[in-house]
């Protein structure tokens, strides 16, 4: 089999580093899951836009306000919840379903369920918080309404991630029940230490012992002709 190369984040030529992770949906994710996780993926993909817009948002609340906290503290959930997300959260489910992973699934419903609530609290958009939701929006008609209406679309945008989150969540969760998984099992893999470097599924497959079918000899051995009983 040709070697894995590390193909993401695909990194233009003339940066001097190289991606840090293998993702292929096609190669490793079962043909059944492929769409949730390119759906989850997506869902990162529209959370970190998100982020941006929401940073572009508390520019014009800073303009608007002359309030620039809300500003500062944009700039770091931009940077810190875009890659922490990939890695906390959408690596962890792209790693259960490549190998059927308890401790990953399980991973992923605490780290997920904490980020879909953080998310709700940025859709509400509580002042003071460098989020601008619903509620910094609404109350700042009064002071801009050119700045509050740009406020509005990162309060959209975070109620949408948060329902996608929620819709995902149950999906998954009703996935990894309905193969039998559970928290028992998680602990199983994080006391073996199998939870490290779980085998993929290709290499359960190989590493099957015994004979799928009955064994046979070469030839048929079928009796001579007109003397069938």
């Amino acid at each position: 089999m040709a070697e894995k190369v590390n193909n993401f984040p695909p990194l233009p030529k003339f940066i001097p580093l190289k991606p840090c992770f293998y993702q292929n949906f096609a190669d490793e994710i079962p043909i059944d899951h492929q769409a949730l996780v390119k759906r989850i993926y997506h869902l990162w993909i529209f959370y970190c836009i998100t982020l941006g817009v929401n940073l572009i948002a508390c520019l014009a609340w800073w303009i608007g306000s002359s309030h620039g906290v809300n500003f500062g503290l944009a700039i770091l959930w931009l940077l810190l919840f875009s890659p922490c997300s990939y890695l906390c959260w959408f690596r962890p489910v792209y790693k259960a379903f490549r190998s059927d992973s308890s401790f990953n699934f399980m991973m992923f419903f605490f780290i997920f369920g904490a980020q879909f609530i953080l998310t709700l609290i940025q859709a509400i958009g509580i002042p003071g918080w460098g989020a601008c939701g619903w509620l910094a929006a609404t109350t700042f008609f009064s002071h801009n309404v050119g700045a509050a209406v740009v406020m509005l679309l990162p309060a959209i945008m975070f109620t949408a991630a948060s329902v996608g989150m929620f819709v995902c969540l149950l999906r998954v969760h009703k996935i990894y029940r309905g193969a039998g998984g559970s928290f028992q099992k998680a602990q199983d893999e994080w006391q073996s230490g199998a939870w490290r470097n779980p085998p993929s599924r290709e290499a359960q497959y190989n590493n099957f012992s015994g004979n799928s079918l009955p064994e046979y000899p070469t030839v048929p051995n079928y009796p001579p002709e007109n003397r069938w009983p």
